[in-house]
């Protein structure tokens, strides 16, 4: 398989103390030239090459006008122990859809702009959960994948019926590329699958034809999401609306329907309905057992399930699906493209009263929580969206602004709980960081038990851990 010219030589970020790298004289700022007489495209291929317990680095340094050779050699299995810059080292395959739905199209300007850069790259698809439609899938790409054994992997599906697909992309390439759908789950790939339910569009009878087609031709699918659409106050689209609570209670009973022919053909449930659709519908959330371990945790697909059990102490409660490939990147520390999203903590509040900050619609999932423990000290606090409005109500997409327009309003000396969803490498979608609050703020991991425990060792007499930061994961949906 022929290797594409890469435009872009990663850099090495950080390098592991007493690690095969640090011995070998490695520096973060070296300019990674080639391992083994190879230009890795990305991270993937980096992490294999750098496996072998031999290797012969072409390193650029800077003040070196000539390459330096760098031999290093380690116990098989044994991290190199260098962090590189980016996930992707050629360039990032960008999407050429024109969604109505997509949510980058309604950012605003002035955001910087790597929030504007939207991808449709299967290797993003594979580190990180994004979504691509397989529209600039090529036989290169399938054949990479399932030499390689990319898995699981993520599909925007949208619709199975060629034309209303190909419409809902406007792109009409989107007719014909669930080929590579059908290709990779012969190839024993695993992928997960997702309909954003756009009203009027692709919802009802056309979402009857789309789990049909589902089962038809893609029965080996891993999970399907019906999630809706985020119409924010930028949007220009204006068949683009939020659903109505009928609507939102109508994709309900048309998951509930598919789940038991699924169940009654496959054995398995497959399709599910994000969170968001019961809030609307005022609904009681689905029994956790029946989101089959949480597959599209990740997605808003049982994660208030997920999280009440966390919270009420269920040590095992799934988290869903995540790209396992990290677990494999060398452990150096985690800096550029792995960069945690929180930030350092407040100074010590213990016992003092504790305000849960997150958005409209978690407010909905987690006050029913802090009411059950019945504790007076403990008040969750809304966050309304007007940064994006419309019907934007998840706290990934809080901002600095909204949330500095809350906290004026709060009283000082209080504890300020912050979920890390809605933090980029510190930072806000409207670049704003904690430090520009008017409150002093800790940042806490989004789930259940991580806030158990914030809330626990907040109280007197108690001693607080140190909070653990995850990984950072990709905010929100693509594609």
């Amino acid at each position: 398989m022929s290797v594409p010219r890469v435009t872009s030589v990663p850099e090495i970020v950080g390098v592991t103390p007493s690690s095969p790298a640090d011995r070998a004289g490695l520096r973060a700022g070296d300019r990674l030239l080639s391992v083994s007489g190879r230009s890795p495209r990305d991270v993937i291929e980096y992490s294999l090459l750098v496996d072998e317990p031999e290797l012969d680095l072409l390193v650029g340094r800077s003040g070196h006008l000539d390459p330096l050779a760098v031999a290093v050699r380690k116990q098989p299995g044994e991290p190199l122990g260098a962090e590189v810059s980016s996930a992707v080292f050629d360039r990032v395959r960008t999407c050429d859809n024109h969604c109505e739905f997509c949510f980058i199209h309604q950012l605003p300007k002035g955001m910087r702009r790597s929030l504007s850069l939207k991808d449709d790259d299967y290797r993003l698809s594979f580190l990180y959960g994004n979504f691509t439609t397989l529209t600039r899938f090529t036989e290169m790409d399938l054949e990479r994948v399932l030499t390689e054994r990319l898995s699981p992997l993520f599909v925007s599906i949208h619709a199975t019926d060629p034309e209303v697909r190909a419409g809902l992309l406007r792109n009409r390439r989107g007719a014909v590329s669930l080929r590579w759908l059908g290709a990779l789950l012969d190839g024993g790939i695993e992928v997960h699958g997702q309909v954003v339910v756009c009203p009027g569009r692709n919802d009802g009878a056309v979402l009857e034809d789309t789990l049909t087609g589902v089962l038809d031709r893609y029965p080996e699918l891993a999970t399907v999401a019906c999630v809706p659409l985020g119409v924010s106050r930028f949007s220009s689209e204006t068949a683009m609306r939020p659903h109505t609570r009928e609507e939102a209670g109508a994709v309900c009973d048309t998951v509930d329907s598919w789940q038991q022919t699924f169940l009654a053909a496959l054995g398995r449930r497959m399709v599910f309905a994000a969170d968001e659709y019961y809030l609307m519908a005022e609904r009681a959330f689905p029994p956790a057992s029946t989101y089959e371990g949480f597959p599209q945790h990740e997605n808003g697909l049982g994660m208030a399930r997920a999280f009440e059990a966390a919270f009420g102490g269920d040590e095992r409660a799934a988290l869903g699906v995540r790209p396992g490939f990290f677990a494999a990147v060398d452990g150096a520390p985690p800096t550029g493209y792995r960069a945690p999203r929180g930030s350092p903590g407040p100074p010590d509040t213990t016992g003092a009263p504790v305000a849960i900050l997150t958005g409209e619609y978690g407010s909905l999932v987690i006050g029913p929580l802090v009411a059950s423990l019945g504790r007076e000290d403990v008040r969750v606090v809304s966050v309304p969206n007007h940064f994006f409005g419309g019907n934007i109500g998840v706290a990934g997409l809080l901002t600095g602004a909204d949330l500095i327009d809350v906290l004026r309003h709060q009283p000082e000396g209080h504890r300020y709980l912050l979920p890390d969803a809605c933090l980029s490498g510190g930072r806000f979608l409207d670049d704003l960081t904690p430090a520009d609050l008017p409150r002093a703020v800790e940042v806490v991991p989004t789930d259940g038990r991580s806030l158990r425990r914030a809330l626990d060792a907040g109280r007197p007499g108690s001693t607080r851990p140190a909070a653990a930061v995850p990984m950072a994961v990709s905010l929100g949906r693509s594609s």
